[in-house]
């Protein structure tokens, strides 16, 4: 990996921090924490996730989705907020790179709050906790734009993005209290004393510009998992990714994240380093049902916003406008502006009751899906396109395989044609087509999510093409009686040796 990012993965950790928030006096109390980005240390800058900030709002949490709340100033908090950043020295070891080391053990004090020397380490140590003031806070309109067409029609009930699983001990109303600041982020003053002034000047950050990087773009995602718990362990942890689905502002990447991680910047490789976007929720939750997805916020938007605020701020923080990063010059030639590459465009959604799952348009009225979505025959199903204003379009499932069968396959039959949805042209030869995620030992019970099969379309095109001629179905009932091989194969088995001979 070190190979592949280089100094993109020295500039990630070099930018990336953890911020804690607590009330004086009271420790017990919290703290909230979460990732952040260093903007600028001299003076100190930097950018984080708003949502540790929801507990000490004078107003309340509705404050962030008043009607033209944009921004928010410093005093808007509770006068006993105190604030802690931590981030790794940027001096450079041997062998060139940010050496911070890691500790031999995690001691009770890297749990402290209170500024001091970190935790004993066979390394570089981590810096002291720095005291810091909250300048403002503030939103991406765009953002919220997208967020609420995507979220928020009546199925919005279905999805959640706290960070706790639906069974934690989460009440209602801090389940609100995070979905009202989902995509606020807060900017922060660092008081450096004299001897961190002097040390601490790392490498200038650049902003990748909105739509600059195309979707399955590789991207690095640096964030403190469980945030101010254990730095000196978690402290800028890598995660590495593509970017997945872009709506305006609204990215969405595959990189794996976990609580903690809000606010943790996301980079990409070229130019090295260039700050793509921030984390908002590094968890997302539909139906009872984990999604291995990181919802980000893009960086160039959110920057013009605070730009907006600063400037409209006291005199005192105006000038910080001049301290965030600029735009970098886009390295992938012009923005994305077409709706993608015909593989994506060709992508549906599949429900099937409470049930969902992606399907590809083979024709105008057919979608091959997988059956662990749509698992009985004569099941009513709907299908969404993804192109704008798409409607839902109702259908049923005409094949299911066998639950035994290898091929993990199901085709729906639509009542209507999927308008401008181009419909992608059959390999002759083996190329990836289906994926069946969430490999099953049937023994053991135990489940694979990483570990995926694909299913060479060539082994589909001829059953279908027959169905779609003729809706004769002998073709794909052909799949269910799969040679021993290949279910061999999908049971995570030894190909078979060769049956031994009598010598009678």
């Amino acid at each position: 990996m070190r190979r592949q990012w280089g100094s993109a993965m020295r500039a990630a950790e070099q930018a990336g921090c953890v911020v804690s928030a607590f009330r004086a006096g009271q420790p017990e109390a919290g703290p909230w924490s979460c990732s952040g980005v260093i903007l600028s240390r001299s003076p100190g800058l930097v950018l984080c996730h708003g949502g540790i900030f929801v507990p000490f709002l004078r107003a309340g949490s509705e404050v962030l989705t008043a009607a033209g709340a944009v921004f928010l100033p410093g005093d808007s908090c509770s006068d006993d907020l105190r604030l802690h950043v931590q981030w790794a020295p940027t001096a450079a070891g041997p062998g060139g790179g940010a050496e911070r080391g890691r500790p031999g053990l995690c001691t009770t004090q890297c749990a402290s709050l209170e500024p001091g020397p970190p935790a004993p380490s066979r390394g570089r140590p981590l810096q002291p906790r720095l005291p810091a003031e909250l300048l403002l806070l503030l939103s991406c309109p765009a953002f919220w734009a997208h967020f609420a067409r995507l979220f928020g029609d009546e199925a919005a009930e279905q999805w959640r993005f706290s960070s706790a699983a639906r069974d934690d001990e989460v009440s209602e109303d801090e389940e609100a209290d995070q979905l009202r600041a989902l995509g606020w982020f807060a900017l922060l003053g660092v008081r450096l004393g004299q001897e961190e002034v002097e040390e601490e000047r790392g490498p200038a950050m650049a902003v990748s510009p909105l739509g600059a990087v195309p979707k399955g773009a590789p991207l690095l995602v640096c964030g403190s998992p469980f945030g101010a718990f254990c730095p000196d362990i978690f402290l800028n942890t890598l995660s590495c990714g593509v970017l997945s689905n872009v709506a305006g502002p609204l990215l969405l990447t595959d990189a794996r994240c976990l609580p903690g991680t809000e606010g943790g910047g996301v980079f990409t490789a070229r130019p090295a380093g260039a700050l793509v976007a921030l984390v908002v929720a590094p968890l997302c939750w539909k139906a009872g049902e984990w999604v291995g997805f990181t919802l980000l916020c893009a960086a160039a938007p959110l920057f013009r916003a605070a730009r907006y605020a600063l400037r409209r701020l006291p005199h005192s923080t105006a000038a910080l406008a001049a301290l965030l990063p600029p735009e970098a010059s886009v390295p992938w030639g012009l923005p994305l502006r077409d709706s993608g590459p015909l593989w994506a465009a060709a992508a549906v959604l599949v429900e099937c009751g409470t049930v969902w799952g992606s399907g590809v348009a083979v024709a105008p009225r057919l979608i091959v899906t997988c059956r662990h979505v749509s698992p009985r025959e004569a099941a009513r199903v709907l299908v969404r396109s993804t192109t704008p204003k798409s409607v839902a379009i109702g259908g049923r499932v005409v094949f299911a395989t066998q639950e035994t069968c290898p091929y993990d396959i199901a085709v729906v039959s639509l009542e209507e044609d999927l308008d401008d949805v181009p419909i992608p042209v059959p390999a002759e030869h083996f190329h990836e087509g289906i994926i069946t995620s969430n490999t099953r030992d049937n023994n053991t019970g135990a489940t694979y999510p990483h570990l995926n099969f694909s299913i060479p379309i060539t082994v589909l095109q001829p059953a279908l093409q027959q169905y779609s001629q003729t809706h004769d179905l002998g073709g794909l009932r052909e799949l269910d009686r799969a040679a021993e091989p290949v279910r061999v194969v999908w049971r995570l088995q030894r190909p078979l040796a060769e049956a031994p001979r009598s010598k009678l």
